[in-house]
């Protein structure tokens, strides 16, 4: 474990590296979580990378904080998780948990004989020959009751015929009934039987488990505790050279956070998630205060190969993550960022008012009394949001003015731009939500992207699927998840070379995109997925590079008018820019 004064022994000017620039150099420090490298972090970047491993080794976020003391201009470099064998190039970790005789490793080797005796109960002989003798049982019970109500169900027919025969005696109707009853009380006996037989074996299962259920609980509470001292243990400095752990700064961000987060949200937010404190930004930053460096710019990256998950690929920069830096970041950093990066919240009565902002024109395409076809201009919600409150809805609503009012049948992401049909009548609504939930609607997308999609020699066409869950540490992303991820599926067309834009003079791949279902960011994650295409659309902020804009465009719809029952098929290729 490292002593108090671990930074001060440890030597600093390893970690620094000078760096020769005769540029100008940023006004202030860039934002974490929404920036473009500078030319100085780019030089300090390429300087590092020409020390790193091929891309072909497993992949890790890199980063880069260019700093500067007593005149003297370097970059100090880190990479996410534990330093495990640190030659001085990289920045140390904010706390070092991993020393073999350390509290840390000490309590996690009683939590990992803990789960020695449990693997060692579940692979018990007996335990197993139990399990088995059980399901056995259950299998033997359900037969011999099964068996025993269809021989009461034939004896039953049996006596109906006779008793429809005519020919039945006072003493044969007695016979009949008490055959009846004796086959009731020996269904009756057998189910005695296995119940009780299922409980004996039953319970010598339940001692095996009652046993793995005492061992689980008291490895919760030792991991739970050991959680808490850990997070303790990250102590980080800000700007001002003040201190607060990550317990502190969690709880006291998502306190602050006020209505920007649900109550539900805000309670399991405080607790920090496992891995917080260990990424770039913090350790960087942390290093840079505490030996009295003054920051100039950061950009991180990733080296090596792709996640399984998250969308990573080699050589990308890539912004600092939400659920696990921005609360540590928001703390460090402070009022440190120039006010143009500081994000401020609209007071209610301007949200309220941004809502009937009817400075928006919306392209109607068709309109009826029962339902209208727009073109969803890139930027815009379709539905009003926490923050960004105008949307296609308010929109309509106010244009509307009360003749009706937009039910709206599905939705678009902001940053997609295209065709929507919206609903007019309650009615309309639901045959439409029935249309798109069967999966009978036809939805075509558009996309752009960069011309190394050829160098991967894909089929022409494809079908995608991957499925999608929520990143929770990192919203709005989403990742893919094969164990609890929803299942999203597309299909792809590669038409070719292409050129886009407002001035039609940069040149692209279009791709058509086919969605069979309807996941949040599905068409991006599928293009820029190394199991995908694994190439992000152009100006995809979120999965690639920004741009003008995300070029993902949804250029065709095709579904059948609820009432006039006529299939009606809208297109926007000649507006795709």
């Amino acid at each position: 474990m490292f002593s108090n004064n671990f930074f001060d022994d440890y030597n600093m000017h390893n970690c620094f590296h000078p760096l020769q620039y005769k540029g100008s150099l940023p006004s202030g420090l860039n934002n974490p979580f929404d920036y473009d490298p500078d030319e100085v972090s780019l030089l300090a970047c390429k300087a590092l990378q020409a020390s790193l491993p091929s891309a072909n080794v497993e992949g890790k976020m890199y980063g880069v904080l260019v700093v500067e003391k007593e005149g003297e201009l370097g970059y100090l470099a880190a990479y996410s998780g534990q330093i495990a064998d640190n030659n001085g190039a990289f920045v140390p970790a904010v706390f070092d948990y991993l020393q073999p005789d350390g509290y840390f490793k000490q309590h996690e080797q009683e939590i990992s004989q803990i789960n020695a005796k449990i693997k060692a109960i579940e692979t018990q002989r007996n335990f197993i020959k139990a399990k088995d003798t059980l399901i056995k049982a259950q299998q033997e019970a359900d037969k011999a009751i099964e068996e025993q109500k269809q021989a009461m169900k034939i004896s039953k027919a049996l006596r109906d015929q006779v008793r429809k025969a005519g020919y039945v005696t006072i003493d044969d109707e007695r016979a009949l009934i008490k055959e009846s009853q004796f086959l009731k009380a020996e269904l009756h006996r057998k189910k005695l039987y296995y119940r009780d037989k299922i409980a004996a074996i039953q319970q010598v299962v339940n001692s095996y488990q009652e046993e793995i259920r005492l061992l689980q609980c008291e490895r919760k509470l030792k991991s739970d505790r050991l959680q808490a001292w850990l997070f303790s243990q990250f102590k980080f400095t800000n700007y001002k050279g003040e201190k607060k752990d990550l317990c502190a700064i969690f709880r006291d961000y998502y306190i602050n956070e006020g209505e920007n987060t649900d109550k539900k949200d805000r309670s399991y937010r405080q607790q920090p998630p496992s891995g917080a404190g260990e990424c770039c930004e913090p350790k960087l930053l942390q290093y840079a205060f505490t030996q009295g460096y003054k920051p100039i710019a950061m950009a991180m990256f990733w080296w090596g190969a792709s996640p399984n998950q998250e969308i990573r690929q080699h050589g990308q920069f890539y912004p600092a993550c939400n659920g696990k830096c921005k609360p540590i970041l928001s703390w460090m950093l402070g009022n440190l960022l120039e006010e143009k990066y500081k994000i401020k919240e609209l007071p209610n009565e301007e949200i309220h008012r941004h809502r009937q902002d009817v400075s928006i024109e919306i392209p109607i395409l068709f309109e009826d009394n029962y339902l209208a076809v727009i073109d969803k201009p890139a930027g815009l919600l379709s539905v009003p949001g926490k923050k960004l409150a105008t949307s296609v809805y308010a929109l309509l609503k106010q244009k509307w003015q009360g003749r009706c009012k937009p039910y709206m049948v599905h939705r678009l992401d902001m940053d997609t731009s295209g065709l929507m049909v919206v609903a007019k009548q309650a009615h309309v609504y639901h045959d439409l939500q029935q249309q798109f939930i069967n999966r009978t609607v036809n939805k075509r997308y558009t996309a752009f992207l960069p011309l190394s999609l050829l160098d991967k020699n894909l089929p022409p066409k494809g079908k995608i699927i991957l499925p999608l869950t929520a990143d929770l540490f990192d919203r709005p992303r989403q990742k893919v998840d094969k164990e609890v991820g929803k299942i999203a599926i597309t299909t792809y067309e590669i038409v070719g070379k292409t050129h886009y834009g407002e001035r039609l003079k940069q040149l692209a791949v279009r791709v058509l995109l086919y969605p069979h279902t309807g996941r949040t960011h599905q068409l991006r994650v599928h293009c820029a997925h190394s199991e995908g295409l694994g190439t992000p659309i152009i100006g995809d902020n979120l999965y690639g590079n920004k741009a003008n804009r995300l070029h993902l465009y949804a250029d065709r719809l095709r579904f059948v008018h609820p009432i006039t029952h006529k299939e009606m098929t809208f297109s926007l290729q000649s507006s795709i820019k």
